[in-house]
């Protein structure tokens, strides 16, 4: 008896949620497939340009498919995919710009296809920059669902509202966190447990700016943690690693 009310729980429950929650591993699915059209096909996988708008076309299904799950209006939906996938060539740029830098800064890295397949904090930064296009066109769950995506591949844990700038460098990455109102500038370098985070988890606080602002070409190595929406990390500086700060640092500050 005890099973059966359990079961007519859940049902009810389902029934509640239906057609409000994207589906997990279609979201999966999707954005994987994404990242291999864009970056990682093998040589000769696609024949043709028609070959390759085929395969697009068949992803912009794909989200259309996730997007009926959480948005009702038909009109919208085919609205927000047109903006996403026209939003597509500049994210692009802006990841080989990404890719390029960490050719550039790091020693272990041999050529920009290496980087492109077999780098975490690449990826990571692939699927934030897809998430945070979808957060800007005020898309629910799906760029949270995303992230979750990268996390869980990765260790690497970005929240698709931070704002990053370009030419962005994670090296090794497990364990970064980067919380929700995070602001980093172009050519900052980040390396594993690094956590720009909150001092104060209140709830009351959630429309506030809680986190810290990072600003360009700053280096902050494993394990330091930086908190609080007040605190800035000035131009030019090096914070080492397994630091603790609260406060504002100037520019060129080791």
């Amino acid at each position: 008896m005890e099973e059966e009310k359990f079961i007519q729980q859940l049902f009810e429950q389902n029934k509640k949620h239906f057609n409000r929650f994207p589906d997990k591993q279609l979201a999966s699915s999707f954005v994987n497939d994404l990242f291999d059209l864009l970056f990682a096909s093998y040589t000769g996988k696609y024949e043709t340009a028609t070959d390759v708008q085929k395969r697009l076309h068949f992803l912009k299904q794909q989200f259309g498919a996730l997007l009926s799950q959480i948005v009702n209006d038909a009109e919208e939906r085919d609205y927000l995919n047109k903006i996403f996938f026209n939003s597509l060539s500049d994210i692009y740029v802006s990841l080989l710009l990404d890719a390029e830098a960490v050719l550039k800064f790091d020693p272990a890295a041999h050529s920009i296809e290496e980087v492109l397949v077999a780098y975490p904090g690449f990826y990571a930064i692939a699927v934030y920059r897809i998430a945070h296009q979808l957060h800007r066109q005020q898309i629910k769950i799906l760029p949270r669902l995303f992230g979750e995506c990268a996390h869980s591949k990765t260790g690497i844990d970005i929240h698709p509202a931070a704002v990053i700038g370009s030419s962005f460098f994670i090296d090794h990455g497990t364990g970064i966190v980067i919380g929700e109102t995070s602001v980093i500038g172009n050519d900052v370098k980040i390396y594993q447990g690094v956590t720009l985070g909150a001092i104060n988890v209140s709830k009351e606080y959630a429309s506030v700016k809680r986190h810290p602002t990072i600003e360009q070409n700053v280096v902050i190595y494993s394990g330091a943690t930086i908190l609080g929406g007040e605190t800035i990390i000035g131009a030019n500086s090096i914070i080492g690693g397994n630091v603790w700060l609260t406060y504002s640092v100037p520019p060129h500050s080791v």
